[in-house]
C-alpha cells in the first residue's frame, strides 16, 4: 500500500533496556540523566539487592579498599587498635598473600615448626641427637605414627602395649628361676653389665644415625614406645634398676625388689589403662585403679615370695644373709619406752609376714606413682622399692 506512489514503512518500536544499577555506575553516571524504564524492569531493580555502602577506615590502604569489592578477608594488615597490645605483630606474609601463622613452640619436642616454600607451616620432623639432656629420661606421653608397627597394631602394640608387658612380665619368672637354681645374686651383677653397655651404645649411636635408628625401630619397634624414637630405651634403665638392686642389697630385697619392677609396674600399667577412666586421677598419668593394682600385687608377690617360695623350695646358699626371717620386733628404745618386755615388742609367724606384705605393698604402689625428677619407672621403682624394704627391715627385722 502507497500514497501517492511511497511505501509506507513501519517505524521500528523503541525497546529500554533497564538501567544499570548504582553499584556499575560511577559517581558522574549516577548524576546522569536515566530514561524512563518499564514497569517490569523497575521492579526488578527494587528486588535485586544492592551492594553496602561503606565509607573506608582511615588507616586503610588502597590495597585493602579494592580489596573489600571481592572478599571480606584483607590483603593487608590493619592498624593495631586501641585496645590490643601494642607489641609488634610478629606474624609475616606467605608467598600466597596470606598472612601467616606465628612461630609456634610445639608442645611435645619444643621444637619451632619449619615453614615450606609456600609459607604454610609444615609438621615438626623427629629431633636429632644433640647430646645428653635429663628431659631425656621424661615419662612423655606417647604419640602415634613414629613407629610403623604402632600405626598398624594401635591396639594390640600402641594402646595396650601386650609385647612389651609380655617381655616385662617375662624377667621376673626369669629371676625365680634363677633364685631356684642356687645363683647369687651378686653372679648375676656381671651378666646385667654386660647387656646393659652395649645395649646403651646401640641406642645413643642410633641417635647419630637417623637410618639406623629407622632400622633400629623397624625392628624392635613393637618392644618400644614412641617416646623413645627421641629417647632412651626403657631396656636400659631395667637393667640399671635390676642390677642396683641386686648388687646394693641383701639376696632377699634384692629379688624382692626386682620381682615387685616385673610385676607391679605391669599390673599397675594394665588396669590403668583398663580402668583408670573410672577413678579418681591422683596425678598425671596415675590413677588410683593402677596404684591399687600395683598395691595388691605388691602384697600377693611378697606372702608368695617370703611364705611360700622360700619355705617350701628352700633353703639355697646365700638365704642365711636374709634380712626377713618371719620374726619383727620393734626397736629397743621404743619398748623400753612404752615399757614392752622384748617378748611383747616382737611378732612373728602369719602376722609378722602380713605386716611385711603390706609394707612391700605400699612401697610398690609408692614407687611406682611418684616421680623423681622425671627418671623412668623402671629404674625408681626397683631402687626406692630396694630401700623402703632395707630401711623397715634394718629397723624392725
Amino acid at each position: 500500500m502507497s500514497v501517492r506512489g511511497k511505501p509506507i514503512v513501519p517505524a521500528t518500536p523503541r525497546v529500554i533496556s533497564p538501567s544499570p544499577t548504582p553499584s556499575e555506575t560511577d559517581a558522574a553516571t549516577r548524576e546522569a540523566y536515566f530514561g524512563p524504564v518499564t514497569r517490569s524492569a523497575a521492579r526488578r531493580r527494587l528486588t535485586t539487592p544492592h551492594p553496602v555502602e561503606e565509607d573506608p577506615d582511615e588507616d586503610e590502604s588502597p590495597e585493602l579498599q579494592r580489596a573489600r569489592t571481592r572478599s571480606r578477608s584483607p590483603i593487608d594488615t590493619r592498624k593495631v587498635g586501641r585496645l590490643t597490645s601494642a607489641k609488634p605483630s610478629t606474624n609475616k606474609k606467605s608467598a600466597n598473600g596470606h598472612a601467616a601463622a606465628p612461630d609456634a613452640v610445639s608442645p611435645s619436642n619444643g621444637h619451632v615448626p619449619e615453614k615450606s616454600a609456600n609459607g604454610h607451616l609444615v609438621p615438626p620432623t623427629p629431633s636429632i641427637y644433640s647430646g645428653w639432656s635429663w628431659r631425656d629420661f621424661s615419662r612423655s606421653p606417647s604419640p602415634l605414627g613414629l613407629i610403623p608397627i604402632h600405626r598398624h597394631w594401635r591396639t594390640f602394640v600402641h594402646k595396650h602395649e601386650v609385647p612389651r608387658k609380655a617381655l616385662h612380665v617375662s624377667i621376673g619368672f626369669f629371676v625365680v628361676w634363677l633364685y631356684l637354681s642356687g645363683t647369687q645374686t651378686l653372679a648375676v651383677c656381671p651378666y646385667l653389665l654386660g647387656a646393659l653397655i652395649p645395649i646403651a651404645v646401640v641406642d645413643v649411636a642410633r641417635h647419630h644415625y637417623a637410618p639406623f635408628n629407622r632400622l633400629y625401630v623397624k625392628v624392635l619397634g613393637a618392644l618400644m614406645r614412641e617416646s623413645e624414637f627421641s629417647g632412651y630405651n626403657g631396656v636400659i634403665f631395667y637393667l640399671l634398676g635390676a642390677w642396683t638392686v641386686l648388687f646394693f642389697f641383701p639376696k632377699d630385697v634384692g629379688v624382692v625388689g626386682t620381682l615387685l619392677l616385673s610385676w607391679c609396674d605391669t599390673a599397675a600399667s594394665t588396669f590403668g589403662r583398663l580402668y583408670g577412666r573410672f577413678t579418681p586421677r591422683i596425678r598425671r598419668g596415675k590413677s588410683l585403679a593402677g596404684s591399687l593394682a600395683a598395691f595388691l600385687v605388691g602384697v600377693g608377690t611378697a606372702a608368695w615370695f617370703w611364705g611360700w617360695l622360700v619355705p617350701k623350695m628352700g633353703p639355697f646358699p646365700g638365704d642365711e644373709a636374709f634380712m626377713f626371717t618371719g620374726t619383727l620386733s620393734l626397736p629397743q628404745t621404743i619398748s623400753e619406752a612404752v615399757g614392752l618386755t622384748p617378748a611383747q615388742a616382737t611378732v612373728s609367724g602369719g602376722l609378722a609376714l602380713a605386716i611385711m606384705s603390706v609394707w612391700s605393698g605400699l612401697v610398690a604402689a609408692t614407687s611406682e606413682l611418684v616421680d623423681v625428677f622425671g627418671l623412668d619407672d623402671n629404674l625408681t621403682i626397683p631402687v626406692l622399692s630396694g630401700l623402703g624394704i632395707w630401711g623397715f627391715l634394718k629397723i624392725f627385722g
